[in-house]
């Protein structure tokens, strides 16, 4: 992403009156003002933080490297911004860099029961916004959709004080959505598998992830629409049953989209699934199959993929 937009939405606009409440998951987070020293972790998340213009508000970022690279769009977006921990960061390492926000999510720079949570960062004077998607580590939450994406873009701009660009971002995203999807038929899903990875047992996206909301959008169904997490692990049985027409391959790390169709082909047990015998495979990068302003490409891609071009 260019970011284009974001540029276009950086003339003035008022700032929201402060103290402001957001939803945070569980939990009611006020704000007396707008953070001015934000740190984010995961490309999909950075990406959020652009789109609003925010980078001027950033002081690091953290949990890229040590799992991805960046692509042109996103290096240069945040140019001269130091990385801090390839990997999820540490107490320690958030505290060094005196943030006042921490926008991260759980399994996304933050795990239940870590030395990392909002509860451990509170101390230090950082507050700490989730990302939607993750909030059924912590609770109950509805099945994945487009709007847990929106909700993101949403709060971000209220916290930050950039509601009108929020509202702007999320009306455009909402329109090309429509245009995507205007001729999808939808009488008929295509059965889907999300494949991210693992070869003994694949890991894959379930009911409150975000891609089973892009495959319903672009006119398919998660066939692990069922497992009650968002990403997890599961065996390769139910895989063949439900026999996926389409596999959707999520890239990203040490082993390519092309090393993991090589793997579903040469694999005698997948021989007889309609994917892989009619060689119907959508490749989403790694930040467009998670939360971010990218979910709408991908729908598209999703689209152009099910429709079998």
């Amino acid at each position: 992403m260019k970011y284009a937009l974001a540029a276009l939405l950086l003339m003035a606009t008022p700032a929201l009156a402060f103290p402001v409440t957001v939803k945070s998951c569980d939990r009611q987070v006020t704000f007396d003002k707008a953070p001015t020293r934000a740190i984010a972790n995961d490309v999909n998340l950075i990406e959020m933080m652009l789109a609003l213009g925010l980078r001027d508000q950033m002081v690091g970022y953290t949990g890229v490297s040590g799992w991805k690279t960046l692509d042109e769009g996103l290096r240069s977006g945040i140019a001269e911004l130091p990385e801090l921990s390839a990997k999820y960061p540490t107490r320690e390492v958030l505290a060094g860099a005196e943030p006042d926000f921490f926008f991260a999510g759980w399994n996304y720079g933050m795990t239940v029961g870590g030395e990392v949570t909002p509860e451990t960062l509170a101390p230090l004077g950082i507050q700490v916004y989730e990302l939607t998607e993750s909030c059924i580590f912590v609770g109950p939450k509805s099945k994945s959709s487009m709007e847990d994406m929106y909700a993101d873009i949403l709060n971000l701009g209220t916290i930050f004080g950039v509601d009108d660009r929020a509202q702007a971002l999320v009306a455009g995203y909402k329109a090309r959505l429509s245009e995507v999807t205007a001729g999808v038929d939808r009488e008929v899903p295509l059965r889907v598998f999300v494949y991210d990875s693992g070869e003994e047992t694949p890991f894959t996206a379930g009911a409150y992830a975000i891609p089973t909301a892009l495959i319903e959008a672009a006119g398919g169904v998660n066939i692990m629409d069922d497992l009650e997490k968002s990403w997890a692990t599961v065996a390769w049985e139910p895989v063949v049953e439900r026999n996926p027409e389409v596999i959707v391959i999520v890239n990203y790390g040490d082993v390519t989209a092309d090393q993991k169709i090589a793997f579903l082909e040469a694999n005698p047990a997948f021989a007889n699934v309609d994917a892989v015998k009619n060689d119907r495979y959508v490749v989403l990068e790694y930040v467009e199959a998670t939360p971010g302003p990218r979910n709408i490409a991908a729908v598209e891609k999703l689209v152009a993929g099910f429709q079998g071009d």
